[in-house]
């Protein structure tokens, strides 16, 4: 699998709720960290996360994606949209640094403007 591929598989699978195709993506101790906390999540972490996200924002959607790919993985800039439970709009852009090895994701860092977090963040505080 070349590693635009990887990417492609990866986001889809988000954006669709997949955690098998997350988990078959990811190197069993690949490593996500974020910016707006500085911490690290392992796979199973990330993957609760991404399980609530999908379930609760409804029309998730990668757009405005620019990807440069390189050997050892990938960058991405995108704007992560959807509509929340209140019928508010989700807008977050981000960038996404991925290291790719034998077709798995082994490390991600994501970059993102912690202030366009803040509805997403108020709603998984109220529904939990």
């Amino acid at each position: 699998m070349i590693i635009d591929e990887v990417a492609d598989r990866f986001f889809a699978a988000i954006e669709s709720g997949d955690t098998d195709a997350l988990l078959a993506l990811y190197a069993p101790d690949a490593v996500i960290w974020h910016n707006e906390d500085g911490t690290e999540q392992t796979v199973e972490q990330n993957l609760r996360v991404l399980r609530w996200l999908t379930r609760t924002v409804a029309d998730l959607e990668y757009r405005d994606v620019r990807r440069i790919v390189h050997d050892g993985g990938f960058v991405q800039q995108h704007l992560l949209t959807g509509t929340l439970p209140d019928g508010e709009d989700l807008a977050i852009p981000a960038g996404l640094f991925v290291d790719v090895a034998d077709d798995h994701i082994v490390r991600i860092n994501e970059y993102v403007d912690s202030a366009h977090l803040r509805p997403l963040l108020t709603t998984r505080r109220t529904n939990r």
